[in-house]
């Protein structure tokens, strides 16, 4: 190896152990939570296993720090962590002995938090409803699966999405059962969570959403009533696990599988728990619609006719539906998040409103969905898609209000907008006091940097995809080291998570569902 080929690792120092040493700390340490360490196995760098809550001082090419409310880019900057959170930040060498780790090609950004998340689900359907073909019956699959092979594909979807620096979900797990999953492999994780369960469920969500007559969701009210009873027991049975950091919320899938006595009962819950409420709002037009003619008024309308909107943080998804004369003031009024998916439906699905979100002073932040679990590359996506949707309501005359997305816009999208929406000033900021949630992008390297520290390092996130997050961290606690998944076995993920894949994808290949589809 070169000495730039070693330059550009990340580097544990003061003091320094053999890379064997390092690892088998790893491998006892509770970092793992209990699993072996895959990451020797590919791992090439030296230095001390860091502990949970451990301190350490953290030395970037550029930092993204917060100060007075302020964003500003520090060269060669070094935030030191104490006890999980970040005691200073500066861009001076702190001397100390502590641990070090050194990241002189990367910028450290706060860690990203995705405002909409189906965990569980992503890798079934991943590659296969692109042409385009409807989850539905992929989703139904991994429904029946038995516990132990959902809990296989919601920890690879996990270690995805930290993987990547997504290291705060609003999860929307597409049943009961997959939230309980979501609970059970988040917490080891170390991922910090706001889950809840979509109501109604999967299993009962399609007869109702695609309804042909609306006697079926009013005869679906009562089995209604009894999931948000149920739901409302998981949050409070879950609150506060994994030291805090998890904070389950009601999570209604969207207002037309809803009648006024579902909504009183879902605004009730989420006044008894305090943390809000996640739902795809105004998803379409269709939704829209549907409920226009039901109860007389636009989904945000309606929302909030029930005080639903003031019971603590909301998130929606989606909105492309939203009518832009009476929602946005509405939604500003309150501090809705939008959580834009730019792969919302699969890659190539289309473009959501968030050029027009941003024109109309919404608080937009960058969100997963259910298919592509990479974060940066989901942040890349809405910063392009945007820009071309703008330019074309430009070219077509469209009298909606646009903005230009720019790469702050949607950085600002997946760290500060979100945990202002949350409520938590601790939380999308590199500052004194905030959790140590923290995530460091390779920019200097092939494909989306040019062998040198660039001068403007945001723009090269524009270039970049998960594969160059090099660190990532929660709570203090490293997840992802030099690039490598540490926080439990990724290749056991792998092939745990593949072994149920490949029985659904055999299950519809028998069903005659791959049929060919035309171009």
């Amino acid at each position: 190896m070169s000495q730039s080929q070693q330059a550009s690792k990340a580097v544990m120092t003061a003091p320094v152990l053999s890379r064997r040493r390092f690892f088998q700390g790893l491998a006892l340490s509770s970092l793992a939570a209990g699993s072996t360490a895959a990451a020797a196995k590919t791992g090439s760098v030296s230095g001390p296993p860091v502990q949970p809550g451990e301190d350490l001082v953290i030395q970037a090419g550029w930092v993204l720090a917060e100060s007075g409310g302020e964003l500003a880019l520090l060269r060669n900057g070094c935030v030191l962590v104490r006890n999980g959170a970040i005691e200073t930040v500066q861009s001076a060498p702190f001397r100390s002995s502590l641990p070090r780790l050194q990241l002189p090609h990367d910028i450290l950004l706060p860690g990203f938090i995705s405002g909409h998340t189906h965990c569980c689900s992503a890798t079934p359907s991943r590659g296969i409803i692109e042409n385009p073909r409807s989850y539905r019956r992929p989703l139904e699959l991994v429904e029946a699966l038995p516990d132990a092979d959902m809990d296989a594909l919601t920890a690879l979807n996990l270690a995805e999405l930290l993987r990547s620096g997504c290291t705060t979900h609003v999860e929307m797990s597409l049943s009961l059962r997959q939230a309980e999953s979501y609970v059970r492999k988040a917490v080891p994780m170390g991922a910090r969570a706001y889950p809840g369960a979509m109501i109604p469920g999967i299993e009962r969500l399609f007869a109702i959403w695609f309804r042909e007559a609306d006697q079926v969701l009013f005869d679906a009210e009562e089995a209604t009533l009894a999931e948000i009873a149920r739901n409302l027991d998981f949050c409070r049975r879950h609150m506060g696990k994994g030291d805090g950091r998890t904070r389950p919320m009601m999570s209604p899938h969207a207002c037309d599988t809803h009648t006024p006595a579902t909504m009183e009962a879902l605004a009730a819950a989420a006044r008894d728990l305090g943390t809000g409420l996640h739902i795809h709002l105004s998803q379409g037009q269709r939704e829209t619609d549907t409920v226009r003619r039901l109860w007389g008024k636009t989904p945000t309308q309606w929302m909030d006719s029930f005080g639903m909107l003031e019971a603590g943080p909301v998130f929606g998804a989606h909105m492309s539906g939203l009518d832009w004369e009476t929602d946005p003031p509405i939604l500003a009024k309150h501090g809705v998040v939008y959580a834009h998916c730019p792969s919302a439906g699969g890659a190539g699905n289309g473009t959501q409103p968030y050029p027009e979100a941003l024109a109309a002073g919404i608080p937009v932040n960058i969100g997963i969905d259910t298919h592509s679990n990479d974060y940066l590359e989901n942040l890349k996506l809405a910063v392009l898609y945007g820009q071309a949707r703008h330019e074309l309501l430009d070219q077509i005359g469209s009298p909606r209000r646009s903005q230009r997305p720019t790469v702050q816009d949607a950085v600002d999208g997946a760290t500060r907008v979100p945990a202002r929406g949350l409520r938590r000033d601790d939380l999308g900021v590199i500052r004194a006091g905030a959790r140590a949630d923290l995530v460091s992008v390779d920019v200097s390297g092939m494909l989306n940097g040019s062998g040198a520290l660039p001068p403007e390092p945001l723009n090269n996130l524009l270039y970049s995809s998960g594969r160059m997050v090099r660190t990532v961290m929660t709570d203090g606690r490293l997840q992802v080291f030099d690039g490598q998944f540490i926080a439990d076995d990724p290749q056991r993920l792998l092939e745990e998570g593949g072994e149920v894949v490949r029985r659904i994808w055999r299950q519809l290949e028998e069903e005659g569902w791959f049929t060919q589809v035309p171009a």
